[in-house]
């Protein structure tokens, strides 16, 4: 199964603390638990925790607004655009300096059972059998079709082929989902 999505048409979730919203891509079912891996974005207005994950790993990936830092015991990071920072979902985290409203792209996944392999890209890439893929910059061909700004594609069980540039500018944030017994 391949799907285009594109951020605008994405289902809108509110926050419980009322601070923000999640647009999720995909949740990819579990019978053990509430997801084998999950991807989302999330709007950033205000500093505040993260929820927490237990048994979850997580890639974020701030795509749009200002730097800003993460903290927890024994944390400090400094979350730049276009980097992915890969942490522990039971981590009690919260961020600092939000001074412009932003957008994270956030992954989860089963830590025992799959892990996020995310990537910046700006040549053409052949991906895994899972994964999603979303246009940072420029147009993009993927799984045959033109993709700009705020668009990508999600897949299971099979690759979407070659994935390319279509433009001089253009960066993909590409993110892998390999089993656990298959990582390294």
């Amino acid at each position: 199964m391949i799907t285009s999505y594109s951020f605008s048409t994405l289902p809108v979730t509110r926050w419980k603390n009322g601070k923000g919203e999640t647009r999720e891509i995909i949740r990819v079912a579990s019978g053990d638990a509430d997801f084998l891996w999950r991807a989302s974005m999330a709007t950033l207005q205000d500093d505040g925790p993260f929820s927490l994950f237990p048994d979850v790993d997580r890639v974020l990936v701030l795509v749009d607004g200002s730097p800003l830092w993460i903290h927890g015991e024994g944390i400090e990071h400094h979350l730049q655009p276009g980097v992915p920072w890969a942490f522990a979902g039971e981590w009690p985290l919260v961020t600092k300096g939000i001074s412009t409203p932003g957008l994270d792209f956030n992954v989860m996944t089963q830590r025992k059972r799959v892990v996020a392999q995310p990537r910046v890209m700006t040549a053409p890439c052949l991906p895994a059998k899972d994964g999603v893929a979303y246009v940072l910059s420029g147009h993009w061909r993927l799984n045959g079709e033109s993709h700009g700004v705020k668009s990508g594609i999600v897949w299971q069980n099979e690759s979407p082929g070659l994935l390319r540039p279509e433009s001089a500018d253009a960066q993909l944030l590409l993110v892998e989902i390999i089993p656990v017994q298959s990582a390294g």
